[in-house]
């Protein structure tokens, strides 16, 4: 009896350790959610009404099958050479602050290649490849930035890794098959006679993925520039927010930089 007591405690008490450090990592994470949130959001954009959903469900489970490969990899780093796991974070801030700053620029300067590129068919394979890949990238961002934050027993750290990996598809791709069905949810508010709340819906939608677009190019700013403070020790004269926004910003112009110059000159 007092051995099955014990046991209930340790088993309570894991538990509780593993909450604990789940929240702290999908805290420490959302920031990359937002942004996998608005990738995976603008993917869809322009895709028949009757493509959104099976489309979101095709990425939703390649993501799951990233999370796998990336928990995996994380967990035989740990065992193998956990100091690897800093440097496998620091290129991903870096890759991070170099596509937020690509995309700066193509919005700036490219905007005849950007309305090229949006107003070609991409197919739905393609699509939903490319939208694969991007999460990996993101995803193996989130769970070495969820193992940073996370300490405890190797099985804790296996759960709360598990859990913060299963939360973030679930999130990620829950709100990306809202947020693609608003407007068909207008639609139907019209045909049902509420036509004023309809429109709204309707209406609101190219404003809203505008607005994901630019929220997710600051994420990619914030936590690249936050990850590269980190791993340098990097003091903060200013505001960090303001801070981790300048560093990501800064290094991305850095390393687009000779892209720019390259595609110039040929």
């Amino acid at each position: 009896m007092f051995s099955l007591l014990t046991l209930l405690d340790d088993i309570a008490s894991t538990l509780d350790d593993v909450a604990v450090m789940s929240k702290i990592a999908i805290k420490k994470t959302s920031v990359l959610m937002s942004d996998d949130l608005a990738v995976n959001a603008g993917v869809i954009t322009g895709t028949p009404a009757d493509r959104e959903l099976p489309i979101v469900k095709a990425i939703f489970y390649g993501s799951l099958l990233n999370k796998v490969y990336c928990i995996g990899g994380v967990l035989a780093l740990m065992a193998i050479y956990p100091p690897i796991l800093k440097v496998i974070l620091l290129i991903g801030g870096l890759y991070l602050s170099f596509e937020g700053a690509h995309k700066l620029i193509e919005k700036l300067f490219h905007k005849e290649k950007l309305k090229e590129k949006i107003n070609n068919t991409v197919p739905e394979k393609v699509k939903i490849k490319g939208a694969i890949r991007t999460d990996l990238v993101l995803s193996i961002e989130i769970i070495v930035l969820a193992k940073e934050a996370i300490t405890g027993s190797y099985m804790n750290q296996v759960i709360t890794l598990t859990i913060v990996g299963l939360a973030a598809s679930v999130i990620i791709y829950g709100l990306v098959a809202l947020l693609v069905k608003i407007d068909d949810l207008g639609l139907y508010l019209v045909k049902r006679d509420h036509k004023k709340s309809g429109m709204i819906l309707v209406n609101s939608m190219p404003y809203t993925m505008k607005a994901l677009g630019i929220i997710g190019t600051i994420a990619m700013f914030l936590v690249g520039g936050g990850i590269i403070a980190h791993t340098f020790h990097i003091p903060y004269f200013i505001p960090e927010l303001l801070q981790n926004f300048s560093l990501g910003l800064i290094a991305g112009l850095l390393l687009v930089l000779p892209l720019e110059i390259y595609k110039r000159n040929t």
